[in-house]
């Protein structure tokens, strides 16, 4: 595959570049909220967002029918990789997610209802798959959906529901048939405001909010089923695979690895320069190395998507499984090359690197839970590129 990007492409960076340029805003960018906590939580971010969309950039890659330009997915690469970048809000769950299942499989009435207000950014989603005994197993989900005339009752229970706290809408997994249990899910869009629903939040060791969410009796119309009855984990999983990839950028890794190395040119120990410590220097290698080659995973993705038909499955997997522990062992690294004032909180001026090491300490563990556990990604590789089997 071609790793360089055409001419065309790099003006649309440029054009992006530009465009942040002139909005930057500190309430809407900051560097030290990492991959999963990029989101549009904030009235300032939602107002950028929504520049963002009159651009027409929220909908690159959908057909022109529905507000798209029928662009090719390196375009949305780009544009995400930028916004990441800077600690912006990414195009996360609307465009990258339920957008795109809604037009693969999604009734012309959601289409109608839900696709123009993603374009404009009218509209956040939470998403509800993991549930208090289903985490990265979403097909143990037990949230019972009961039919209920022209509709359906929800009774149960979400957990580590981000956004679920400022959205407006849940897309949300159901058990419809408890005889089948990969055929017995289904997909529903529920308002957050619909009597019967609880939202507690969860705070995490990030800093950052995530939500338990009780149903009670919660009544769903059949116009807001996703696609057909008992077909929702399928839906999920090619939802998974777009997540696994647009919420986990390498913009942010590049930067803290930027970061680290300004830290090892310029400092001292003991008067001798860090650069000229051999380990330091073999450990850097190493790191710089790898970055690389999470590049080049994640443009394999978007190489594979471009081709049409349904998201790559093995190829996002294996991105995401590299991109987040490659996060988790440069903050390690950080830690340790940094030492003991690298513990100091996120934001102390004086600590090395402004206490990035200790925020990236702690959100990189997240990153490798969302979207489904490494230890998920592993098996999804195992069983679906190398042919094993799936009890090994």
């Amino acid at each position: 595959m071609n790793f360089d990007f055409s001419d065309e492409q790099l003006a649309f960076a440029k054009e992006v570049e530009h465009f942040l340029d002139e909005h930057d805003d500190p309430e809407v960018f900051d560097l030290t909220r990492e991959n999963m906590a990029q989101i549009v939580d904030t009235p300032k971010r939602r107002e950028f967002m929504a520049q963002v969309g009159e651009r027409g950039w929220l909908g690159i890659t959908w057909p022109t029918e529905w507000g798209g330009t029928d662009g090719d997915g390196v375009y949305e690469y780009l544009l995400n990789e930028a916004l990441a970048a800077r600690g912006g809000p990414q195009i996360g769950k609307g465009v990258g997610i339920i957008g795109k299942t809604i037009l693969r499989h999604g009734s012309e009435k959601l289409k109608r209802e839900f696709l123009p207000k993603i374009l404009r950014n009218e509209i956040e989603f939470a998403v509800g798959y993991s549930e208090p005994e289903a985490g990265s197993d979403a097909a143990s989900m037990k949230l019972k959906a009961t039919r209920d005339g022209d509709g359906w009752r929800l009774n149960g229970q979400k957990t580590w529901t981000t956004s679920a706290h400022f959205a407006e809408w849940y897309w949300v997994g159901a058990r419809t048939d408890p005889e089948n249990k990969h055929q017995g899910i289904t997909l529903f869009l529920v308002p957050l405001d619909q009597p019967g629903i609880t939202i507690n939040g969860i705070w995490t060791m990030g800093d950052e909010r995530t939500n338990d969410v009780f149903f009670d009796d919660v009544f769903v119309h059949d116009d807001y089923v996703v696609g057909e009855v008992n077909k929702g984990f399928q839906y999920i999983s090619e939802a998974l695979d777009l997540e696994r990839f647009t919420m986990f950028t390498i913009s942010p890794i590049q930067q803290r690895l930027d970061l680290l190395c300004d830290y090892v040119a310029t400092e001292t120990i003991d008067d001798r320069p860090r650069r000229e410590d051999q380990v330091v220097r073999e450990r850097i290698a190493q790191l710089v190395t790898e970055t690389a080659v999470a590049r080049g995973l994640g443009l394999r993705v978007v190489a594979q998507s471009m081709k049409g038909g349904a998201p790559p499955t093995t190829e996002a997997s294996e991105y995401k499984l590299f991109a987040t522990e490659l996060s988790k062992r440069m903050a390690n690294a950080a830690m340790d090359i940094a030492g003991p004032g690298s513990q100091l909180r996120v934001h102390t001026e004086d600590a090395p690197m402004k206490g990035r090491s200790e925020s990236t300490y702690r959100y990189t563990v997240i990153d490798t839970i969302g979207g489904g556990a490494s230890e998920i990604q592993k098996n999804i590789i195992a069983r679906r590129k190398l042919g094993l089997p799936k009890n090994f």
